[in-house]
């Protein structure tokens, strides 16, 4: 199989970790033909994130996102790049503990994620507007 690859945009969304999986096989229906294989999945900003963790308690995504706020508070006094809003630093900090890519292993047509794991969106600006995911399939 030829590599494929397919700009997946994401609407925009509020502050927090957001469930995107179900956004992400939408855009990749060529999947299903894949036995086994990888999609590699990269986020083309610097104040998001993508990771992967719990897909059925949405406190999850909650309780992290109040603890990314804490440990990476706005308007701290030791922040130097202040020009785009005082959420932004905090943002870039947040993306870059989180990571911006993902590489996700194709089992019979399907992402083999285990039971209780989806994939996020981390938008970690008040308006960070619609954001855009480069993903790369390769398999047989």
């Amino acid at each position: 199989m030829a590599w494929q690859q397919v700009e997946i945009r994401l609407k925009a969304r509020p502050r927090g970790l957001h469930l995107v999986t179900a956004e992400v096989l939408a855009a990749l229906p060529q999947l299903n033909g894949i036995k086994v294989g990888l999609l590699h999945l990269f986020l083309r900003h610097t104040s998001a994130s993508l990771s992967v963790n719990e897909n059925a308690d949405p406190d999850v995504r909650a309780d992290m996102a109040r603890w990314l706020d804490q440990a990476v508070p706005e308007n701290a006094p030791y922040f130097a790049h202040t020009t785009e809003g005082p959420d932004d630093m905090p943002a870039h900090l947040k993306a870059v503990l989180l990571g911006e890519s993902l590489t996700l292993p194709i089992r019979g047509g399907r992402l083999a994620l285990g039971t209780w794991q989806g994939v996020y969106l981390g938008e970690h600006r008040d308006a960070g507007g619609s954001r855009a995911i480069l993903a790369t399939l390769w398999g047989e």
